[in-house]
């Protein structure tokens, strides 16, 4: 077998690094996107000196992690880091196939012309890839205290699994979720109404305004979760694309060599049930017999989508906010509602089933935050509160009621229940989301407040994320 000449390997790394011999250069055309809102609270993981530990950037795939590291690199430049002690090394290079994260940064020393390890910088990048990643990872931790390792991945089950295992104390998780509503404005420099929300209350926005955000809200749902494609029309174009590169090696590669899973058909057919009826109530017994895989083979299944973040079980509670003693129904969401679109077809705002992707890309605005999230179903089902928050001692303080319509006998149908539950916990005002109506009305005793779903959605998606992100960096104070 002809061995890789060193030199490759040099002039790859090289290549990967052109801040080494252009520090004006930077990290090139990943200047001008736009940084996702998460970048300040990763940055202080990995400038962070004590406690020692590693950084694990994980994710689902596409979601941004490699970009967010170039912009942690360039700040680092910005903020007078000398360039050479600065190494970004892609892992899952065919240059690098023989190499362990070790040789890795010794090779780094010779293209760099560095002398040492110490006040460096090294990102991993795709470190799953490198078998027992972890167990090499904590050794360069513990033996090189002067340095700072970051390791990114998408396998994100595995990195969770294993970091858990083998970096205890050693590693500080960061995980980095689809993008939100807000978000994807932003990223595309789109107009948005968030700031007249904070600033004039719910009716800040203009009823032009909802009919142009309801428009970019559809757009979201169908392409937004994912910043690559969100910026690319040729990706827009091409779901078969997205479904093999976000979709498919999760379930064909990351998931099978994690948990041994023989029958990837099994799981496949599984997953596209749940992703075809995302936000619908389900249960065992009907994944069961639509499958044809025992219940005991449905439960780990959804585990294993659970942990490489495809999918999010939301668990039912009576009109009490009390939880069942026996699990017999729960919901499915997707983790990002374009990812329906990847495995099917792109949805109009008209279809019927359009409802449930909205139900799904508010749900999937509560992925940024740490509030539980359940649904209320009760009267023998004929009654439901689509999205419940609660706190930490399990008492509800948000009710909210999906729906994508303006219909009136729809509206009261939610109306009632969503009163009725809001009365039972002592809330003082429940939400109602429409296409577009917007106001505050009183039923049956309780105020209610009226709001387009692309509006809540997108305040939402704010509110979490700077939640999250104000609450990462206060904990690094």
């Amino acid at each position: 077998m002809i061995q890789i000449p060193q030199s490759q390997i040099l002039n790859r790394l090289r290549a990967d690094n052109p801040w080494w011999e252009s520090p004006e250069r930077g990290i090139g055309r990943h200047k001008d996107l736009t940084p996702r809102k998460y970048l300040e609270p990763f940055q202080s993981l990995v400038t962070e000196k004590q406690p020692n530990r590693a950084v694990v950037l994980m994710g689902p795939r596409r979601v941004g992690k490699t970009v967010l590291v170039f912009h942690a690199i360039q700040r680092l430049l910005d903020r007078g880091q000398p360039p050479s002690r600065i190494a970004y090394l892609s892992v899952d290079h065919p240059l690098f196939n023989d190499l362990g994260l070790e040789d890795l940064v010794n090779s780094y020393l010779d293209a760099s012309d560095t002398n040492s390890i110490e006040n460096t910088y090294l990102f991993f990048d795709e470190v799953q890839y490198r078998k027992d990643w972890e167990v090499h990872l904590k050794a360069l931790v513990d033996r090189h205290p002067e340095a700072k390792f970051i390791a990114t991945g998408s396998a994100a089950a595995a990195l969770r699994l294993a970091s858990a295992e083998s970096g205890a104390g050693r590693f500080s998780e960061f995980l980095l979720p689809p993008l939100s509503f807000d978000e994807y404005l932003t990223l595309r420099k789109e107009p948005s109404p968030v700031q007249d929300l904070i600033s004039g209350g719910w009716e800040g926005a203009s009823e032009d305004s909802i009919i142009d955000l309801n428009q970019r809200f559809e757009r979201y749902i169908n392409i937004g979760g994912y910043p690559e494609v969100a910026l690319s029309p040729i990706l827009q174009e091409s779901p078969d694309r997205i479904k093999t590169d976000i979709i498919d090696k999760v379930l064909l590669r990351d998931l099978p060599s994690l948990y041994g899973i023989q029958d990837i058909q099994e799981l496949n057919h599984l997953f596209t049930t749940l992703a075809y009826s995302t936000g619908q109530e389900t249960s065992l017994e009907g994944l069961t017999k639509s499958s044809g895989v025992s219940k005991t083979t449905v439960k780990k299944y959804i585990h294993y989508l659970e942990a490489a973040f495809l999918v999010k079980t939301i668990h039912r509670i009576d009109i009490n906010a009390k939880r069942f003693k026996r699990v017999n129904f729960f919901k499915v969401h997707l983790t990002n509602p374009s990812m329906r679109t990847a495995l099917f077809s792109h949805l109009s705002a008209n279809d019927a089933e359009f409802g449930h992707l909205v139900e799904t890309a508010l749900f999937s605005q509560w992925f940024h935050g740490d509030d539980p999230l359940r649904y209320a179903r009760w009267d023998k089902g004929r009654k439901e509160v689509d999205l419940v928050e609660l706190d930490n001692k399990h008492d509800p303080t948000l009710a909210v009621e999906v729906k994508w319509s303006d219909n009136t006998s729809s509206l009261k149908k939610g109306a009632k229940a969503l009163s009725g539950f809001c009365k039972h916990n002592d809330l003082s005002t429940g939400f109602l989301t429409t296409r577009t109506l917007q106001g505050e009305k009183e039923f049956e005793g309780v105020p209610l407040r009226l709001v387009p779903a692309s509006l809540f959605c997108l305040w939402i998606g704010f509110y979490h994320v700077d939640q999250r992100v104000r609450n990462l960096l206060i904990s690094k104070e």
